[in-house]
Order: C-alpha cells, then sequence, then structure tokens
C-alpha cells in the first residue's frame, strides 16, 4: 500500500499551519489536556488512517486509538483518537479531520462501484484512470486502494495502450498494423493493450496479438459481443470496457463478463460526514 514520508505530511500541514495557529496560541492554555475523537456520522470505508495517525504525531498529540484501514466502520464508529494539550490537539484536529474526510470518501466510493461489479460478475476488476486531481494522484490512488480497486495504469512510463491517437502517426492503416507486429515482439514484460471503438476493429486487433481490447464508449451489448468472441477465439486475452463508466451502469458493463471497467468517476466523490468528540482530561 501507498505511504506518505514525514516530509510530503509535513507539507500538507503546512498548506494550513504555515507557522503556528495564531487563534490557539493566544487562546489555549498549553497545560489543560484533551481526548480528541474523531468518529463517522455514515457507514464508510476507513482510508489512509495510519498517515492521519501520524499527522496527529508529528503535531505533538499521541495516539490512542484507531480503525484500520480498508474495513467498512458503521455509523458513530471512532476513526481516530489522540491524546495532546490544548494547542497540539487543535493543531492536529482539523488537518486530520479533512485527511479522513477526503480519502474515506474516495475509499467507500471505490468499494460501492466493486461491489455492484462483483455482484453480478465476481472476476471483475474495477480499475480507476490516471485522472486524478493535479497533485493529488499518491493521496487519491491511496485512498481509492483501500476501497478495493487498483489503478488502471499509474503513468505512461509504466504501461503499454495505443491510443487512436497514436495509430494516427502511421501513413495508414496498414502501416500501423505493420507496427503493431512489431511491438508486439518487443513488449517481453508488458502486456499490450489496445484502444478499440468498433467491435470489428477489436477482433482484427485481437487476431494482431493484441493481450489486452480495452473498448471505449461502447455499448454493453457489443462488448457483450467481443467477450463472446474473445472467449471462443482468445482465450487468453483480456477486454475491458472503458468510457463513461460509473455508479448508474457499472452493473449493466460487469454482467457482459468483461475482465475489468476502467473509470474516472472515482475521483467525483463528496467528502465523507465526519464529526469529532472532545474530552478535557
Amino acid at each position: 500500500m501507498i505511504n506518505f514520508s514525514d516530509q510530503e505530511l509535513w507539507n500538507y500541514i503546512r498548506e494550513d499551519i504555515s507557522y503556528f495557529d495564531l487563534t490557539t496560541h493566544l487562546l489555549a492554555p498549553a497545560e489543560q489536556k484533551v481526548i480528541l475523537s474523531i468518529v463517522t456520522r455514515e457507514e464508510i470505508v476507513v482510508a489512509c488512517n495510519d498517515d492521519a495517525a501520524r499527522i496527529a504525531e508529528l503535531l505533538g498529540c499521541k495516539v490512542i486509538a484507531k480503525a484500520q484501514s480498508g474495513i467498512m466502520v458503521k455509523k458513530g464508529s471512532t476513526l481516530l483518537e489522540i491524546y495532546g494539550d490544548g494547542q497540539s490537539i487543535h493543531k492536529a484536529w482539523k488537518v486530520c479531520q479533512v485527511f479522513l474526510e477526503h480519502a474515506c470518501a474516495l475509499a467507500t466510493h471505490a468499494h460501492k462501484m466493486l461491489t455492484k461489479a462483483q455482484s453480478v460478475n465476481p472476476d471483475c476488476e474495477v480499475l480507476v484512470t490516471r485522472k486524478s486531481f493535479p497533485f493529488s494522484k499518491q493521496f487519491s490512488i491511496h485512498a481509492l486502494m483501500c476501497g478495493g480497486v487498483m489503478p488502471h495504469r499509474l503513468g505512461v512510463s509504466e504501461s503499454v495502450l495505443i491510443f487512436d491517437h497514436h495509430r494516427s502517426l502511421f501513413e495508414n492503416h496498414d502501416a500501423f498494423e505493420d507496427a503493431l507486429k512489431k511491438i508486439k515482439k518487443r513488449c517481453v514484460e508488458n502486456k499490450l493493450v489496445v484502444e478499440s471503438q468498433t467491435l470489428d476493429d477489436a477482433k482484427r486487433i485481437l487476431q494482431l496479438g493484441a493481450d489486452v481490447i480495452q473498448l471505449d464508449k461502447c455499448s454493453a451489448d457489443t462488448v457483450r459481443e467481443l467477450v463472446i468472441y474473445k472467449n471462443t477465439n482468445f482465450p487468453n486475452a483480456a477486454i475491458m470496457a472503458a468510457g463513461g463508466i460509473n455508479m448508474q451502469n457499472v452493473a449493466d458493463y460487469a454482467k457482459t463478463g468483461v475482465n475489468a471497467l476502467v473509470t474516472s468517476a472515482l475521483y467525483n466523490s463528496s467528502m465523507s460526514n465526519l464529526t469529532t468528540i472532545w474530552k478535557k482530561i
């Protein structure tokens, strides 16, 4: 699982606490000890809680209890409980809570989509694209993986995925097919993935040796037809569906027997509904 370094966590902390908390510095007595509990008002999947706990520690608090990331917890459950002086607790309060509100929302959304897909196709994976918000990839992918999904590709350096834009670089389709055969030979450690937008084209690409076809913006019926063709003729290949996959249609596409569903919709998650309970000691 992905984790943040202390330096990365300090960079996050300093977005909110650039030097010190002026209000707390003026008002909160350092001798007052406090226990702060971050509690959920809804059923959620816990995500990135080790990092939230480390943020509290970096700000001078002691972690009393924390829920395990990746598990579903009920409304009223405590995600994180920390102890410290009034000033330290106030500094840790919002940076920890907001961190968890975003992370748990992503993980819960991912869990719900994956559950929907696998309720009709237990072997179907949900993969999230690389279209995260700028500067948030590590956080987003970490949180989404806590919800059970996997990254489709973390970046262009680690996988071979041919789009229509790549095809357009060739003089004609024959030239592209010749190049595809050569690329296949060079993909010694990587699978050759090719995006296609029609059934006939996808069949042809399978015949040319592609390991994976990514059908883009095709109907569930088209995906089903290709899955049947693949199972009969190229059982070792895989089919993915992409483009417009969301919570409303994920089950329909999973029913086709597809190997994986590729989506960007998981990034559009609202914040989890968390609250805090304070106790003076």
